[in-house]
């Protein structure tokens, strides 16, 4: 028969390991919700988002962004035989020049980053205009004189072809074309930093593309 003096203490013990089982399954809980929601609200470290966007600007030196079509009118002039023999040529050469980035300049100290907003920041340097690429076989010419020799035709394709290119330049120069050359750029820049953004886990991230 069991001690009744030893009996009262192990009954009291079982009572307080049973009564402490609730608490202690109450704070297990706690800790796991606790560790779950610490799990799924922590910010994720995806990554630096400039080092994501010198990477994408990595894949290629430059970028062409816009081409223009031109078609500058030119006209020449030759004298020879101290004046008596005189030609003129009147010439119109499709030409096309090329803007581009240079995007081997674009360092981290042109990117900025708000995390709060998820916004690139990005300045990019100036265009670049192509020399003009003259396509001489699609040119048409107007010639004038009664006498064209061989050596004059050809001073006179070579005066033209010299004053098409510079006015090519000129006309590339054009504010309305250079205008329209910064808007493509900034769209093709957004777009190629947009998607490794995304990919990188910045799904809400924008960027906004400025010029020096």
């Amino acid at each position: 028969m069991d001690d009744p003096n030893l009996t009262a203490p192990r009954h009291q013990a079982s009572l307080a390991r049973r009564s402490m089982l609730p608490w202690g399954l109450f704070l297990l809980a706690l800790a796991a919700a606790a560790f779950l929601g610490w799990k799924l609200w922590q910010p994720e470290d995806i990554g630096d988002p400039l080092a994501t966007s010198l990477v994408a600007f990595e894949r290629q030196n430059t970028l062409t962004v816009f081409s223009a079509e031109l078609a500058p009118v030119v006209s020449s002039d030759d004298s020879r035989l101290f004046g008596l023999v005189n030609a003129k040529q009147v010439a119109v050469i499709p030409a096309r020049v090329d803007y581009t980035i240079n995007l081997a300049a674009i360092g981290r100290e042109r990117l900025s980053w708000n995390a709060q907003t998820q916004t690139l920041g990005v300045k990019l340097p100036p265009l670049t205009v192509s020399r003009p690429n003259l396509d001489e076989a699609r040119a048409q010419y107007l010639r004038d004189g009664i006498w064209i020799t061989r050596e004059a035709q050809d001073k006179l394709t070579r005066d033209n072809t010299k004053l098409a290119e510079g006015q090519a330049v000129a006309q590339a120069a054009n504010p309305v074309l250079m205008d329209l050359a910064r808007q493509a750029a900034k769209a093709a820049i957004s777009q190629n930093l947009s998607i490794p953004l995304q990919v990188a886990g910045y799904t809400k991230a924008k960027v906004d593309v400025t010029f020096d």
